[in-house]
């Protein structure tokens, strides 16, 4: 078998094993999807696609050859209404990946049963899925979740590509962890005050929100990705990893530990500017994933 090496975004081939459910992914019904329009209304979102490529190691276009539905003693864990599938399938194009694929792959993944109760066939369908490499197994690959084989149009892949290609940047934005702090400072004028919100971020890079408000004027925030807090910031693009790394991770409500103002109006100030900022980002909408 010849193999393939791909460290960027570019294009080759796959295979995989696993069907189990991940940590912070659901099972979805939709995971082996169908290709008709009402199935493109239910899609994955941008979160979705975005949870899916920051757990992969690979992101893989394959066609199914053989699907071979095992006996029930030999998938635990089944959920019910489910068959668990062998699969075997060629690759199309390995649309991003960190280690070697061959030109045909393998892997488990859990189907929804048809309306009467049968496994729906799957030969010839294309897929992208969201995987790992199996150790010492060459051709097999582990779905990273029950939801990470979808559908493929190359509609997908053009919304997957632009993730990818933020994911293997030099700059990639770190994953938030939290709230470290918080403090706001009220100004000289009636309605003036500055608020500053520290994040913390797996990596421990550096991440700050200033929220400024001024008489007469708009709210004005914005978002320091580095040791420098920049008051001309600017909040995140929706739709981009910047954005998903905020919205999908910061909690709902500022933590009472970490609001370091002591006065009851400065208090209250930080935790309406925090406030303001998680409605300025909008919902982390989810089909297939979960938070």
């Amino acid at each position: 078998m010849s193999f393939f090496k791909t460290l960027a975004i570019c294009g080759v081939a796959l295979s995989g094993v696993t069907a189990g459910p991940v940590a912070g992914l659901a099972q979805a019904p939709a995971a082996a999807g169908t290709n008709s329009p009402a199935g493109a209304v239910s899609g994955p979102t941008y979160a979705d696609l975005a949870t899916l490529s920051d757990a992969s190691e690979l992101v893989v276009r394959v066609q199914i050859r053989k699907a071979t539905a095992l006996k029930p003693e030999r998938a635990p864990g089944l959920a019910a209404g489910f068959a668990r599938l062998y699969v075997q399938a060629n690759t199309i194009a390995v649309i991003a990946g960190r280690s070697g694929v061959g030109a045909s792959v393998t892997y488990l993944v859990d189907v929804p049963l048809d309306a009467r109760g049968k496994v729906p066939k799957l030969k010839k369908h294309e897929y992208l899925l969201f995987a790992r490499s199996v150790a010492g197994r060459p051709g097999e690959l582990q779905l990273i979740a029950p939801g990470a084989q979808v559908d493929y149009t190359p509609a997908l892949e053009a919304r997957v590509r632009p993730i990818l290609t933020e994911l293997y940047s030099a700059g990639v934005p770190p994953r938030i962890t939290g709230v470290s702090d918080a403090l706001a400072v009220p100004g000289t004028l009636t309605g003036e005050s500055e608020t500053q919100i520290f994040l913390a971020t797996e990596n421990r890079s550096p991440v700050s929100i200033t929220v400024l408000r001024r008489p007469g004027q708009r709210v004005q925030w914005g978002v320091s990705w580095g040791e420098i807090i920049d008051s001309a910031a600017r909040p995140p693009e929706p739709d981009t990893l910047r954005w998903y790394r905020l919205a999908c991770a910061l909690p709902a409500q500022l933590p009472s530990n970490a609001n370091l103002a002591r006065e009851a109006e400065e208090r209250r100030l930080a935790a309406g500017d925090y406030a303001f900022v998680r409605q300025a980002l909008g919902p982390c909408e989810r089909r297939i994933t979960q938070g």
